[in-house]
């Protein structure tokens, strides 16, 4: 009896911690995003440590601050660039996929036509907007050599730009698709 009564103590500690930790969310550091931009980064988010909506909200259930379009479904950044960021690097294998950081990174892929070369992809989805600022991707290359085995090798500056774009228009698409479906029922 005594060791379920001291679970269910460290239970409710761990309620009454998050409960307070839930107010924490409101603070509002400085204004500039990792990336140098002059923007209202943080401030414009407003989220508890649970996320958008709370508690409820990391279980699917709606909350007040979950009025953003394409940002909820349980995924902490906007749906459709997540999707589309998805589907856009669907031909290489996935290292690691994060929706509530918003972080997509792949494992080395060797093009069929190309074995001497190969690839890895880094995205950032910064933010809740549908908008270009919300996305950075970072292509990383590298070849090999027969001595020294894979070397790191430049990638032409133009190549994430084009990534992004590519992203961007596929996130378009899923959202168009998305009002037309809503608009049918």
């Amino acid at each position: 009896m005594a060791r379920f009564s001291g679970l269910l103590c460290g239970t409710a500690l761990l309620v009454v911690v998050g409960v307070s930790l839930n107010g924490c969310g409101s603070v509002t550091p400085a204004t500039s995003t990792p990336y140098g931009k002059d923007e209202h980064y943080y401030t414009s988010r407003k989220d508890s440590v649970f996320g958008s909506g709370g508690l409820f909200g990391l279980f699917g259930v709606k909350g007040a601050g979950s009025n953003t379009a394409g940002a909820t479904n349980g995924v902490g950044v906007n749906a459709f660039l997540w999707h589309a960021s998805l589907d856009t690097l669907s031909f290489m294998p996935l290292s690691n996929a994060d929706p509530f950081g918003g972080v997509i990174i792949t494992d080395w892929y060797a093009p069929p036509s190309t074995p001497d070369e190969r690839f890895k992809v880094t995205i950032y989805i910064l933010d809740r907007d549908l908008n270009a600022a919300a996305l950075k991707a970072a292509v990383f290359r590298q070849t090999r050599d027969p001595s020294l085995g894979w070397v790191d090798a430049p990638v032409d500056a133009a190549t994430a730009q084009k990534l992004e774009d590519e992203i961007l228009t596929r996130a378009r698409e899923l959202r168009y698709a998305s009002i037309e479906a809503s608009q049918q029922q």
